[in-house]
């Protein structure tokens, strides 16, 4: 097939060259002639080019045979013109001149087969086959009775010799076969229809559609003819309409094959016959208004008829809307299915009766689409997530973005059905649902975050304790004890000289000092002392203890004893992970205040890679700054260093 379609593609353009030759015999034809070759060239180079990504379908030589319609029309009426102007200069074969009346019928034979034989190529079944043979058969019997009219040609071929003639009977037999022609014509319609009711895929209904979407520029070349009719008294604007035909069915043909989800092609068929219906109506009421003017009138008077129409335009424009949706009912029962699903849905979720998470369900079910989900965007996830909270993979499905003020919260993503624009259309009327449920999402989260950080708090405050018990247990406590067995043998023995008091008493006053030393220890595990001068020189203090440089920027402002501490252990924290873990060159660390709030930022150059595991320090930490009303935020790419940045609430 593909062979086919470049063999005709090249003797159409061989017809096309001969007719550019020929037009300057006769330059008055020159606009005729090129527009033309300019349609009829357009069908052609479609057809090649679905014959290079469909090399085995049919559709592509049919494209090319659409395109060779105007090509041929235009070259025969452009050889008679010459034959006229330039006796002699064209050799005239009385075949020919004979055939050329009887061939209008092949015209519409390429477009019938396209109906046939599109989308896949093939026909619906083995009845069909007549069709066919008719549409190849009717015409050529049609051309040659023609060919067998007794009557003269016309100028200039009037003294061409008729090849046969033929008798009255079989001239009648000839003309009954224009009914038979129009009912294979219908025929063809037909199977285009039947091939639609059968498609069991979308893939195949859509390009039905995008073929149907194409076609209706016949029923609106008949608007056209009509509008001519009215307003200039001549039927000149049907050629724009079949000129406009010529380049939107081969076009819609193309697209159905190659690229058939391009465009909402429901939507746009809609949208046609919608605005489609309203010309009609505009049309005929002005036809009646020129018609009831001139009766009352005795004449015509086309600013009154006009007049009137704009009026009627004025009452129609309200109902417009109404019968968009009426025809959506009809031609694009999805869209008008899903909305009015998604408007259903918050009605509902206003009043109590349904929740917005069965958003996806309601949507999939008015789509007919079950592999359609929504997807929500919140704060701490890197991707979507479903409306219960859990990750959702992407793939490679259409993804859609809802947007509200200008932000992305939430996705579309497609299963099997519904085109971009479609879907884009959903996701703006599903905005505040989606929305509701991101924001609900999120809540579920931080109270979930809120309670696990309670659990955190409350087990690390009695692993404390028991840590403290166990160091005072096994430290100052039996330091104590000891010191106490000590003083009582001195006292004992402190008169009969078998006890040496003073040795006693110098280990004793040794033993209290190491207690005193590990409770002081203990205590600046629980508050530093170094904090009495300020929170800058803590910090100094503390970074002075750190084998790594590290740049200190600590503001001079007073803050409160609580966030200073929540603060010293940020620093205190951030500085160990990242001597143990990063193996940093250099350390930052820097402390502002600000707006009534406090940031810590602790960065250094490592090796990156940190996160926050449950049970690590970092966990730990980002518990402590909640339970003060802060916030921790961590940035460490892998090999790009870390940055641990918490902001505190410091109001003065």
């Amino acid at each position: 097939m593909a062979l086919l379609a470049y063999a005709l593609a090249g003797l159409v353009a061989v017809v096309g060259v001969l007719s550019a030759v020929l037009v300057g015999q006769a330059p008055d034809m020159a606009g005729y002639v090129g527009t033309a070759l300019a349609l009829g060239l357009f069908s052609v180079v479609l057809g090649v080019l679905v014959a290079r990504r469909r090399p085995h379908n049919v559709v592509a030589p049919l494209l090319v045979l659409v395109g060779a319609s105007p090509v041929w029309v235009a070259f025969g009426d452009l050889y008679t013109k010459v034959a006229e102007v330039r006796p002699g200069l064209l050799p005239v074969w009385d075949w020919y001149v004979a055939f050329s009346p009887g061939t209008w019928m092949v015209l519409y034979v390429p477009a019938a087969l396209l109906m046939l034989y599109f989308p896949d190529g093939r026909l619906l079944g083995p009845r069909w086959r007549w069709v066919v043979v008719g549409l190849v058969a009717v015409p050529l019997a049609f051309a040659a009775g023609a060919a067998g009219d007794p009557a003269a040609y016309p100028a200039p071929f009037a003294g061409v010799r008729h090849p046969y003639t033929l008798s009255g009977w079989i001239v009648f037999l000839v003309l009954a076969l224009l009914p038979v022609f129009l009912g294979l014509l219908v025929a063809s319609v037909a199977a285009m229809i039947v091939r639609y009711r059968r498609a069991a895929d979308p893939v195949s209904q859509a390009q039905v559609k995008w073929f149907a979407l194409g076609a209706l520029f016949l029923p609106a070349t008949l608007l056209l003819c009509w509008a001519s009719y009215l307003f200039t008294d001549s039927p000149n604007l049907v050629l724009a309409g079949l000129a406009a035909t010529f380049v939107a069915l081969p076009a819609a043909t193309a697209i159905a094959l190659l690229r058939h989800d391009l465009y909402d092609v429901d939507k746009a068929m809609s949208a046609a016959a919608t605005y489609g219906l309203v010309t009609a109506v505009l049309l005929g009421f002005y036809t009646v208004a020129a018609f009831l003017v001139g009766l009352g009138a005795g004449g015509t008077s086309p600013v009154a008829a006009a007049a009137a129409t704009a009026v009627c335009a004025a009452v129609l424009a309200p109902l417009r809307v109404r019968l968009q949706r009426r025809v959506d009912r009809r031609l694009y029962p999805a869209r008008r299915a899903a909305l009015a699903a998604i408007e259903v849905l918050g009605d509902r979720t206003h009043a109590g009766e349904a929740s917005p998470e069965q958003l996806e369900e309601v949507l999939r079910t008015a789509l007919r689409d079950p592999g359609l989900r929504v997807g929500y965007l919140v704060p701490g996830e890197s991707g979507l997530v479903s409306a219960s909270g859990a990750a959702l993979a992407v793939g490679d499905s259409l993804r859609v973005p809802v947007r509200a003020g200008g932000h992305e919260i939430g996705a579309l993503l497609r299963g099997t059905v519904g085109s971009r624009s479609l879907l884009r259309e959903l996701a703006d009327a599903a905005a505040l649902l989606v929305e509701l449920v991101a924001v609900r999402i999120e809540l579920r989260q931080a109270l979930s975050d809120v309670e696990s950080s309670r659990t955190r708090l409350l087990q690390a405050g009695y692993a404390e304790r028991r840590r403290l018990e166990r160091d005072l247990h096994d430290g100052a406590q039996q330091r104590l004890v000891s010191l106490g067995m000590s003083l009582r043998l001195a006292q004992r023995h402190l008169g009969d000289g078998t006890v040496d008091v003073d040795g006693l008493l110098d280990e004793s006053v040794a033993s209290l000092g190491l207690a005193v030393a590990e409770l002081r220890q203990i205590a600046n595990g629980l508050r530093p002392s170094s904090l009495d001068d300020g929170l800058g020189p803590a910090l100094s203090s503390l970074a002075s203890k750190v084998p790594i440089p590290v740049a200190l920027d600590v503001c001079a402002d007073p803050v409160p004893d609580d966030v200073a501490t929540t603060a010293f252990f940020v620093a205190s924290e951030a500085l160990t992970n990242a001597v143990k873990h990063a193996s940093p060159g250099s350390i930052g660390l820097r402390v502002a205040r600000l707006d009534g709030r406090l940031t810590v930022r602790v960065s250094d150059d490592g090796a990156g890679g940190a996160v926050v595991r449950p049970g690590a320090g970092l966990a730990g930490l980002a518990d402590r700054v909640a339970a003060a009303g802060g916030l921790l935020s961590l940035t460490s790419p892998s090999g790009r260093g870390t940055v641990v940045e918490v902001v505190l609430p410091c109001a003065s």
